[in-house]
């Protein structure tokens, strides 16, 4: 398929739009008149601003807090983190100067973050397989009630930002699950289709960690967590006097399931620990996981043109919001102002046939099957945080303990 047309000023939001609306629309969930944008700007000029503001004072007392908004400790770059704009390690030293107990708080998020991509390399998609154990439920579920304020509230949060504090994450996840016995993917792939942030890796470590996968204890959502981290929302609900959650759910401690060893035959790995480079390449191949200025990839070669495929079967299949597809237009866009940036919309080894390529490994299957298909001439190294050496991944304090980084 032909270069998509160039992209618009990534300031003028409503090009952005009408752009996406025009020329992905129809492989968006709301189809091409449904096109949004959410609550974060995508772009490096919009993540180098959240970075250069990011203040975690307080981080640890205030990170659960859901409403009001304004004390919200959350710090909102996980979009940034997710699509590779900014990078684990450069957040982790961004932080350095915080008070020590919301450093190591902060910092431990991010190590987390980097178990989810360790445990996602290692296993690729049998992460969303390894769950043996679910919770028992009652033989008839309870019916979803849908005038409860703090799950209407959670939807419009998810359905118009593409953005959810963790703990508004666990609350919908174990209301699906724990309390209601729905299947767990089904709603990770609802989470994955809207928030700005969706990755598998962590979507699914965190869905099955509320269902007890490596725990064997599930996460209860009850009245309570809401009274305690967003009151307004129960003072305000039509079911005050009758809340439908006023107890805890109806769920057991089950077996453990351990998580998976180092690494499955169905993983991508680490990837190349230094670049590797096979030939001259004529462009700087960008993937979603990548799109920084930093990406290891366009920073060694400044003057070369850059391409990026949207990826028309795998977004067929998807059916993400259009919210999504938004955010990576603004990427590009905003990339757009400094380098030349050739879109283009089909398979990727058919977009990219005939042109060799730098690119960055990313350490998801996805990247593995597609770079098969590409003429990789440059390769380069995954900016891990801590580089995968074997460690267990059998749970995430096993994990810790196993590797070292300076708090």
């Amino acid at each position: 398929m032909p270069s998509l047309p160039p992209l618009p000023d990534v300031d003028d939001t409503g090009a952005v739009v009408a752009w996406v609306s025009e020329h992905l629309g129809d492989l968006a969930l709301e189809g091409p008149d449904g096109i949004r944008p959410g609550g974060h700007r995508g772009g490096q000029a919009a993540a180098d601003l959240a970075l250069a503001t990011l203040d975690v004072a307080g981080y640890a007392r205030s990170r659960s807090t859901v409403l009001p908004e304004s004390r919200r400790g959350a710090t909102r770059l996980s979009p940034y983190v997710r699509h590779g704009l900014l990078s684990l390690p450069e957040v982790w030293g961004a932080v350095g100067d915080a008070p020590s107990s919301d450093r190591r708080r902060y910092r431990d998020e991010l190590m987390w973050q980097e178990f989810a991509r360790h445990l996602y390399a290692g296993t690729g998609a049998a992460l969303a397989e390894p769950l043996r154990y679910h919770p028992p439920h009652p033989a008839s579920p309870p019916a979803w009630e849908e005038q409860m304020a703090c799950t209407s509230w959670l939807r419009e949060e998810l359905e118009g930002q593409g953005w959810l504090v963790n703990q508004t994450r666990m609350w919908w996840a174990s209301h699906w699950t724990v309390r209601h016995g729905r299947d767990w993917r089904e709603g990770e792939d609802d989470f994955f289709r809207h928030l700005l942030d969706g990755s598998r890796a962590a979507n699914r470590l965190g869905w099955q960690w509320t269902v007890g996968s490596g725990t064997g204890k599930p996460y209860g959502f009850s009245r309570w967590q809401v009274e305690k981290r967003a009151p307004q929302l129960c003072r305000s609900c039509p079911l005050r006097d009758a809340c439908p959650v006023q107890g805890w759910p109806d769920a057991e401690r089950g077996p453990r399931v351990e998580g998976a060893a180092a690494g499955t035959a169905e993983g991508p790995g680490a990837g190349p620990d230094a670049p590797s480079r096979s030939g001259d390449p004529a462009a700087v191949w960008l993937t979603a996981e990548s799109l920084g200025d930093a990406d290891p990839a366009l920073a060694a070669h400044p003057d070369l043109p850059v391409v990026f495929v949207y990826d028309e079967p795998l977004l067929r299949s998807l059916r993400l919001s259009g919210k999504r597809l938004v955010f990576l237009a603004e990427c590009l866009a905003d990339l757009a102002e400094r380098r030349e940036v050739d879109v283009r919309r089909g398979r990727v080894g058919e977009e990219l046939a005939g042109t060799a390529v730098a690119a960055t490994f990313a350490p998801v299957p996805g990247f593995t099957r597609r770079s098969a298909a590409v003429e990789v001439a440059d390769l380069h190294p995954w900016p891990w945080l801590v580089r995968p050496a074997g460690q267990r991944l059998t749970s995430y304090s096993a994990w810790r303990k196993g590797v070292s980084l300076r708090a």
